[in-house]
């Protein structure tokens, strides 16, 4: 998994990093074909927002979230992309189960 981590008016310090990467490595935990991970952390006025692309084999999933401090924002994108991910994983399952028995079927 290739992770790129980028800040917008904000510096981006070895603990947000390493935050970022902790969270993000459940993630990967649940699905093993994540190819590229771009995170784009942003601070206007009050707002700090975190967004995230997440490059896996067949689709690009998005998600983004806005909080009162960083860390909040990146707890919530992890969940986000979490659930994302174990949707795009359930979807892959259910279509080959359906190839099987379609085969299965035709031979009897």
């Amino acid at each position: 998994m290739n992770l790129h981590i980028t800040g917008h008016h904000v510096a981006v310090t070895d603990a947000l990093r390493t935050y970022v990467v902790t969270k993000l490595d459940r993630v990967n935990r649940h699905f093993d074909h994540v190819i590229d991970v771009n995170v784009v952390m942003s601070v206007e006025k009050l707002r700090q927002k975190v967004e995230a692309n997440v490059h896996v084999s067949g689709r690009e999933i998005h998600a983004h979230s806005e909080g009162e401090s960083l860390y909040a924002a990146i707890d919530e994108l992890a969940d986000r992309l979490d659930r994302q991910v174990v949707r795009h994983k359930e979807k892959l399952q259910v279509h080959r189960d359906l190839g099987f028995e379609r085969k299965r079927t035709d031979l009897n």
